[in-house]
């Protein structure tokens, strides 16, 4: 995903109709399955506070059913939100307005949002480069991007489980966890997106399960399982589910026998150009060298140190 271009023609790693399916099947799920769109809501409202600024046209993209929303309520003098989300179950749940629409076409017109929220949605896109290119061209001069989505290290250990059984049991293996961006990309993608002051952190999460079958059954209810289009599309053989489910045991449990899973939450705070904002100093223009800071001599582009 990291290493797409910008480009109207993306690469499809993600079946779209088979992600608006698992979350439309996610509605109304269990309440301790939806603990990591919480975690992820509170992380963009803790930086949503340290900014003193009001945003009062907001957009909450990738909706679910108004979690982010929930969070938001009194938050920064915002006035008015929409809310939109790619599946209509979702959508209707959220507070009006809202609105079903896709990542790849965002249907609003340019400079409409003070702020642009999205919470745990990105990562479901074919082409990041290109959406986050269109939640840029939604912001107002500076408008600011609160973003967050899983990335990196995400499931490993699921991957790897299912990778190993696979290969065993089958003499071959398919894409069981979907592809994650490497958050250390995602600072070059919004800059070339055109964004401003970007700033990226990650943290990792660590979940515990009584075993890997009550961990794929909380990703169902999250509606985060795989829909890679290289997925297989016949059911999984029994024997291959065991055999993944006991090398995760095996491999990644504790002492009390519980296995872990691990999510790598990555966070994006980004800025629409302005003029007012920070810009850096011409090359050149520095007053004060930075080799006098330090105390070491300066060496020209064709010098070797110590000659």
């Amino acid at each position: 995903m990291a290493g797409q271009a910008l480009t109207h023609d993306p690469i499809r790693v993600f079946d779209q109709q088979a992600v608006r399916r698992h979350r439309a099947r996610a509605v109304g799920a269990r309440l301790g399955a939806e603990f990591l769109f919480a975690e992820g809501a509170a992380r963009l409202i803790e930086r949503l506070g340290d900014t003193k600024r009001r945003f009062p046209q907001a957009l909450d993209w990738g909706c679910r059913d108004g979690v982010m929303a929930r969070h938001l309520k009194g938050c920064s003098g915002i006035e008015w939100l929409a809310s939109s989300d790619a599946s209509a179950d979702f959508a209707r749940r959220a507070p009006a307005p809202r609105l079903v629409a896709e990542a790849e076409a965002l249907s609003f017109a340019p400079a409409s949002f003070d702020l642009v929220v999205s919470n745990l949605a990105l990562h479901w896109t074919n082409d990041l480069p290109g959406v986050l290119l269109q939640l840029r061209h939604l912001l107002k001069p500076d408008g600011l991007l609160l973003a967050s989505l899983f990335s990196g290290e995400t499931l490993d250990e699921l991957r790897q489980a299912w990778l190993e059984a696979e290969s065993e049991l089958e003499g071959g293996a398919s894409p069981r966890v979907s592809p994650f961006a490497d958050a250390r990309d995602l600072a070059a993608l919004l800059q070339r997106a055109g964004f401003a002051l970007p700033v990226v952190d990650s943290d990792h999460i660590d979940a515990t399960y009584p075993d890997a079958l009550a961990l794929m059954r909380d990703l169902r209810a999250m509606g985060e399982t795989n829909a890679t289009h290289l997925r297989r599309h016949h059911f999984t053989r029994r024997a291959t589910l065991f055999k993944a489910a006991e090398i995760y045991a095996t491999r990644f449990s504790d002492s009390s026998g519980r296995i872990r899973a691990r999510f790598e939450l990555t966070t994006l705070t980004a800025w629409a150009p302005h003029q007012s904002q920070p810009q850096p100093l011409k090359r050149g223009s520095a007053e004060t060298r930075l080799a006098d800071a330090l105390g070491t001599r300066e060496h020209s582009a064709g010098d070797k140190a110590g000659s």
